[in-house]
């Protein structure tokens, strides 16, 4: 490209004209665009008898008379009358009204808890180091910090000796109801039923079912430890002790006290057993960590005192077929063996077993020398007439725990069977028909057992009508309580959406098809056919 051309440089001479052109047309276009700009956005001036009042699209102004409504309000309000006639001709609200769930609660009222006080103590008043006369060179004293301190509420143990039966849920001086009295000592009418195979056994437990009125109630205040049915067979009256040593009788279907519902108080710590009398129904035995094992007399209308210790009882059994006899453990590795026909609350004998603690003690169904102690993390069986003060031999020994075991039963029928519940997920089954040194294990079921602080332990107990089925509950959601039978198979599971939280204490009637479950906030579930 030759630069000296004259048409090149005519060329850009033409170019620089054009540039020049383009940007005098641009700040012209700029300078119109801001003025325009600048005469929009001047405010409107109104008069004072004008209000804008913007339409929902925001498009149209309308205008608002002096203490008037706009067109835009008189709509909307005609719009809210014609949806208020509209859910009023199809009876929405009365519907609504229909579908909240009633509150009303069964059994104990609600109460309002009394706050425990709080003291406040505030740190002594710090001195100078002068006035404490210490060395310069000694570092002050940290000055202690501001806490609280809780008063606790000591529980006083009930004196010794018969405590009145007065119902805590009903007016003073009250007698007890006639009712409770002439159900409380019906004798028991055992028919003799033939044994249902399994497939007719889980026909029955499938038309269990918890009654939509009345099925649930509050028994006792606070959680649930320990539960019993009573043997009649007219109505169904249970008993629930609670951690704070309450004892609730609940008569379904009945209007004694509240909803069927008594509450009495003979003990004031947990009640952590309770069983009725096989050979006097009338009596009710309860035994609580206070250290006392206590006899129900509803015709007297008192709790009488059996066995009396400073503290820690844990469980009892009947040793005699007279129930006259029994046999007690405690949180301290003790057993002892109690008569009732000799007078005081002491015991005959007392033996010392190479445990800490005892959680559970049985007795075989039919040879009654035989008890079953739950230690550690073995399960022993001994002879009552050979136990010694100290180390006791026993005859037959159940292996194959790696935890705290909660609880361990023979079969009710032979005792040929002995189911135990073990902190380390598992129900296992034992063969004691033949008391050897080891007992075979038969079965091992997996079962979640980690309740927490909050919950009772679950523990299988069996079915008083069946030696091969028990009854255990679960951790599993949705809530439910579970039948197994001793091959591990499980046979039914009891749900309910009333059921919304672990029912950790579970027991079967001893002659009829009912079943309870009583959970953490004092309440019984029943399922009956």
């Amino acid at each position: 490209m030759d630069l000296e051309d004259p048409k090149l440089a005519n060329a850009f001479v033409k170019l620089h004209n054009i540039l020049q052109e383009m940007k005098h047309t641009d700040t012209e276009n700029v300078v119109s665009v801001r003025c325009l700009a600048r005469e929009t956005c001047k405010p409107k001036t109104f008069t004072p008898d004008e209000v804008l009042v913007p339409k929902p699209s925001f498009k149209k102004k309308r205008k608002i008379q002096p203490g008037g409504l706009s067109t835009y309000e008189l709509e909307r309000l005609e719009n809210i009358r014609q949806n208020q006639e509209f859910l009023t001709s199809i009876k929405l609200l009365e519907a609504k009204q229909d579908l909240k769930p009633e509150t009303t609660q069964r059994g104990l009222k609600r109460q309002k808890l009394s706050k425990v006080p709080r003291t406040e103590i505030l740190p002594p008043r710090t001195k100078s180091v002068r006035i404490q006369k210490i060395e310069a060179e000694k570092p002050p004293p940290e000055p202690r910090r501001t806490y609280y301190k809780t008063e606790r509420v000591n529980r006083a143990r009930k004196p010794e000796g018969p405590i009145n039966m007065e119902p805590v849920n009903m007016e003073e001086d009250s007698s007890l109801p006639p009712e409770l009295l002439k159900l409380w000592t019906e004798d028991s009418i055992k028919e003799e039923k033939e044994e249902l195979d399994l497939k007719e056994y889980r026909n029955t437990l499938k038309s269990m079912e918890l009654s939509e009125i009345g099925g649930v109630a509050k028994v006792v205040k606070c959680r649930i430890f320990s539960a019993a049915f009573h043997p009649c067979s007219s109505r169904l009256l249970m008993a629930a002790g609670d951690k704070w040593g309450g004892v609730g009788l609940w008569n379904l279907d009945s209007d004694m006290g509240d909803d069927g519902v008594l509450l009495f108080e003979p003990h004031v710590r947990p009640v952590a057993c309770m069983a009725f009398s096989r050979s006097h129904p009338t009596d009710l035995l309860t035994l609580s960590y206070d250290g006392t094992l206590r006899s129900t007399d509803v015709e007297k209308a008192i709790f009488d005192e059996v066995y009396r210790i400073k503290d820690g009882l844990r469980t009892f059994d009947f040793l005699s077929h007279d129930c006259s006899t029994l046999v007690t453990g405690d949180w301290y590795g003790d057993v002892a063996i109690v008569d009732r026909r000799t007078p005081g609350t002491s015991h005959e004998s007392l033996h010392s077993l190479d445990t800490k603690t005892v959680r559970c003690v049985h007795v075989h169904p039919v040879q009654k020398q035989y008890i079953m102690v739950a230690e550690n993390s073995i399960v022993s069986i001994y002879d009552a007439r050979c136990l010694k003060a100290s180390s006791s031999e026993p005859v037959s020994q159940l292996y194959g725990h790696s935890k705290s075991i909660s609880s361990a039963y023979f079969s009710p029928g032979t005792g040929n069977r002995v189911v135990t519940t073990c902190l380390d997920d598992n129900i296992r089954i034992y063969d004691t028909s033949e008391l050897t040194s080891r007992a075979p294990l038969l079965t091992s079921i997996q079962h979640d057992m980690e309740t927490g602080h909050s919950l009772s332990n679950l523990q299988a107990v069996w079915d008083p009508k069946r030696d091969d089925c028990f009854v255990v509950g679960s951790m599993h959601q949705p809530c439910r309580v579970q039948v197994f039978h001793e091959s591990g198979k499980l046979q039914h599971s009891f749900q309910d959406p009333e059921i919304t939280t672990v029912l950790s204490v579970t027991a079967f009637h001893p002659t009829r098809n009912a079943l309870l479950g009583g959970n953490a906030s004092g309440r019984l579930y029943v399922f009956t056919d």
